[in-house]
């Protein structure tokens, strides 16, 4: 930073140097920062007056300051050669390093020269910017207040000083510290009243702290000043669409677009664009955002913020391949991108690349030293793979005077991103009074999941069913094969094989009824928030009897935070025998239902805080050739994440489908549910 009062200095000497050359001229252009006439005026001085300290000095400042630091040093070392002594020539000299960005030598050097001269305005201010370059912010403070304790309200303190509490608030901020960063900045208005770059960071802090509200609010002060009102409606855009308004989002970003025409600033023009593309995309409005991207690629071909645009715009579509292609080529471009890195991550994770999707967010944290974003990403895909233990405890109960209550523990330790063992042990007893029937089974099983593909997992267990009843003890083995096929995008295939025992009642418990399903699962999405779920199911038992079940679902996705949709369901059954006295077992079954269910996952509520989901639905069943029969279903859950590694939850159903006994039936069953991380993180991480 060129500090004029060494004009000043220098000013003095000229009346020294008037009888061989006017120099007035050359200080003129040094002071109004016309540095490349400045180093054409001192050069020829200097060709007649080779060894003029004043025009060497001044030569020296004015290519440093055109960005020749290195050439700046060398000019000043030599001076200082001559004149040892010249405090003058001390101060160019440590400011040249300052240009040459060698701060830890600038350090040591000012911190000679205020030894020297501890009232120094230029020395406390050159060391104060050197501190801060150094990122020793808190000193930077104490040595800035002194310089300004020199000369009250210099405006280069000034300004030193306001930048001196932007970095200190930023690195506050990286550290996480929002409320210390927050106070800096607010300390900074008090200083510098609406100044536009601390309002920005204060913004900007409190959208990556989540207080979406305030980011708005200081948006709208940011916007009180004509000129700067394009910028504020950016900012308060993405505030909109944080806080889940995207609609409100879209309307204040295409406002901001409209004033394109009048605007002069080219960084400003392009962040307008790329917000209101963004917003485009979060509104689901694809077509509109690829014509605009499309446009804006012929323009600027190879540029990195329309490769970030396209990318995202994929990411959306789940094109998620796509995306991969535009993010390596914006690494291509910029190896550090911040988008790049952290884009990849997100797309390799999508396709299930899970070690490179590691790797890109680890490559962002080398160059945006714990960025929180990235860091978040990393901690979200160790959960993923961190070795975990849940519990549930359940009690039900119906009509038909069945009691029952059960203890299910499932363990998952995976340890690669590819394998992890599974093991899963339950209790259940059930009693029935009426019949005077109870009986008790113990299941446990092990197994293991392997991640063929990244679009192919397999999954498989075994293990047995030991069970005590009123007239028979058994043992039978059990097992479940299946397949998770991703094939095309937003498209889930399930195809499995699992063998159990009937175990609804104590009744059937006892008569050792071993079903063996052939099954698959189909879900289909879209990116107009339409969807569609399958389930079939092909049994045979052991009793004989053979059973087909149909299920499917339509749902529309209304709402994405919380998630709500709503839809209908349908569902058909058919058995080969017909055997009422034992289960339900209609030659036919219809039922259809009409349903809406809103969520908050627990997978992505932050820990302290409540997670919940809520389903209910209503219909019409037909029993074979039957009248028809209302139905009703309401699902419920309610819990609490203590930690990023433990949660709580209780849950709730009541059902009067028949197809779990039959007619006239109701079910109630309610649980407690426990999910604990054994470690930190995975350990295949450690």
């Amino acid at each position: 930073m060129p500090l004029n009062f060494r004009l000043l200095f220098v000013l003095l000497l000229t009346s020294i140097f008037a009888f061989s050359q006017d120099m007035q001229t050359g200080f003129t252009y040094l002071e109004t920062g016309k540095y490349a006439k400045a180093e054409t005026f001192f050069e020829t001085v200097l060709k007649d007056y080779p060894n003029n300290k004043t025009a060497k000095l001044c030569y020296g400042r004015a290519i440093g300051l055109l960005g020749e630091s290195g050439k700046a040093v060398n000019i000043f070392t030599g001076l200082l050669s001559k004149y040892p002594d010249d405090f003058e020539i001390k101060l160019n000299y440590a400011e040249s390093l300052l240009w040459d960005k060698n701060y830890p030598d600038a350090k040591s050097y000012y911190e000679i020269l205020i030894k020297e001269d501890s009232k120094s305005f230029a020395a406390l201010l050159g060391y104060a910017n050197t501190l801060s370059n150094l990122k020793l912010y808190a000193d930077a403070l104490i040595y800035v207040n002194k310089s300004l304790e020199v000369l009250p309200g210099n405006p280069n303190a000034l300004t030193s000083k306001k930048y001196i509490y932007l970095g200190y608030a930023y690195q506050k901020q990286q550290q996480q510290d929002y409320d210390g960063a927050e106070e800096l900045l607010k300390k900074n208005l008090t200083l510098f009243e609406g100044d536009k770059d601390t309002l920005l960071n204060l913004a900007n802090l409190y959208l990556i702290s989540g207080k979406f509200d305030e980011a708005e609010n200081t948006y709208k002060t940011i916007a009180e000043n004509p000129d700067n009102k394009t910028i504020a409606l950016n900012g308060i855009a993405l505030a909109k669409h944080l806080k889940g308004k995207e609609k409100d989002a879209l309307n204040v970003s295409t406002e901001a677009y409209s004033s394109i025409p009048q605007l002069t600033d080219e960084s400003l023009i392009q962040q307008t664009q790329v917000r209101y593309i963004q917003a485009l995309i979060w509104n689901k409005k694809y077509k509109e955002a690829k014509v605009l991207i499309d446009d804006l690629i012929e323009k600027h071909p190879n540029e990195n913020w329309i490769l970030a645009l396209r990318a995202t715009l994929n990411i959306y579509k789940s094109n998620f391949k796509d995306s991969v292609v535009d993010y390596n080529s914006i690494l291509e471009n910029e190896e550090s991108s911040f988008d790049g890195n952290l884009g990849k991550a997100n797309a390799l994770k999508a396709i299930g690349k899970y070690d490179g999707a590691y790797k890109s967010a680890e490559n962002t944290l080398t160059f945006y030293d714990k960025q929180k974003d990235a860091s978040n990403f990393i901690k979200t895909l160790n959960t993923t793979f961190t070795p975990f233990w849940e519990t549930k405890a359940s009690y039900s109960f119906d009509n038909g005077d069945n009691k029952a209550f059960s203890v299910n523990t499932n363990i998952e330790f995976p340890t690669s991103t590819k394998f992890k063992w599974l093991a899963s042990y339950s209790y259940r007893t059930t009693s029935n009074k009426v019949t005077d029937n109870d009986a008790t089974s113990n299941d446990f099983s092990l197994g293991l999941s392997y991640q063929l593909l990244p679009n192919i997992t397999f999954k498989g267990t075994a293990g047995v069913t030991s069970a005590k009843a009123n007239t028979s003890d058994y043992t039978q083995l059990v097992s479940d094969i299946s397949l998770n096929i991703k094939p095309f995008k937003l498209q889930v295939l399930d195809i499995g094989f699992k063998s159990e025992i009937q175990s609804f009642n104590a009744e059937l418990l006892d008569r050792e009824i071993v079903m063996n399903n052939l099954y698959a699962n189909y879900n289909l999405s879209t990116n107009f928030n339409l969807g569609w779920f399958t389930q079939y199911f092909y049994t045979w038992q052991n009793d004989d009897n053979a059973r087909n079940l149909l299920f499917t679902s339509l749902y529309y996705n209304i709402l994405s935070k919380p998630a709500l949709k709503a839809g209908l369901n349908y569902q058909y059954i058919t058995f080969k025998n017909q055997v009422p006295t034992i289960y339900f077992s209609p030659e036919t079954f219809n039922a259809a239902e009409v349903f809406v269910n809103i969520i908050k996952d627990e997978s992505i509520t932050k820990p302290k805080a409540w997670f919940y989901e809520l389903t209910a639905a209503t219909g019409l069943q037909y029993i074979e050739d039957g009248s028809s029969q209302s139905t009703y279903r309401i699902q419920g859950k309610l819990g609490y994440k203590f930690t990023e590694r433990a949660l709580l939850n209780f849950y709730g159903t009541r059902s009067n489908i028949a197809s779990a006994t039959a007619a006239g039936f109701t079910f109630n069953e309610v649980g407690l549910r426990f999910k604990w991380l054994l470690f930190d993180t995975p350990i295949f991480r450690e």
